[in-house]
């Protein structure tokens, strides 16, 4: 696999949630606070790429609000405190983008590309040519190609996945590993 990209603040991160920065409920969701945990050294991996990227987004597929198995407030609640956590360690992330449609062809659930574009509209200085998606599954690592990202395989929920994979950039064992992997190549100004 090629070496990361020297990373600036030019840079943006784009993360997935369940799998990447807390553990997955297999066929099922987090319908709570309670059932949301943190993978260990993720709030600390946070604290690094915070140092690193310019933006850093979370985009997530959440159908357990398109299929009412929970509501819009249950989610902010999880997010918000999350997020609150994640600062309380130097860490953050700049906006969450979520989509709860249960059509896979709609354009705002990944892998289309739709959640990036949202983004871009906010924050009008990504460059998808200067942006990583990570993710633990392929429909991210599409997500990311769709975009014109690069793209980094977390092996934490499917490490069965076959590499070299066309659509996988960069594989790690979790986000603490990317994080670290990250401050060799963080471009000082």
């Amino acid at each position: 696999m090629p070496a990361l990209p020297p990373i600036d603040k030019a840079w943006t991160l784009f993360l997935d949630r369940d799998g990447v920065i807390n553990h997955e409920k297999k066929d099922s969701y987090v319908f709570s606070w309670d059932e949301f945990h943190f993978y260990n050294g993720v709030t600390e991996a946070l604290e690094i790429l915070a140092g690193a990227f310019g933006n850093i987004v979370m985009v997530t597929n959440q159908k357990g609000v398109g299929k009412g198995l929970m509501t819009t407030e249950d989610l902010s609640g999880i997010h918000q405190n999350m997020l609150t956590t994640i600062q309380k360690q130097n860490g953050r992330i700049d906006k969450i983008y979520y989509c709860d449609s249960l059509d896979n062809d709609c354009y705002d659930r990944k892998p289309n590309p739709g959640m990036a574009h949202q983004a871009k509209k906010d924050f009008s200085n990504i460059d998808f040519t200067k942006s990583i998606m990570v993710g633990n599954k392929l429909s991210d690592m599409k997500f990311g190609k769709n975009a014109g990202m690069y793209t980094v395989y977390v092996d934490t929920t499917n490490p069965e996945i076959p590499a070299p994979n066309a659509l996988i950039d960069f594989r790690f064992k979790d986000l603490p590993s990317f994080a670290k992997s990250i401050e060799s190549v963080i471009r000082k100004p």
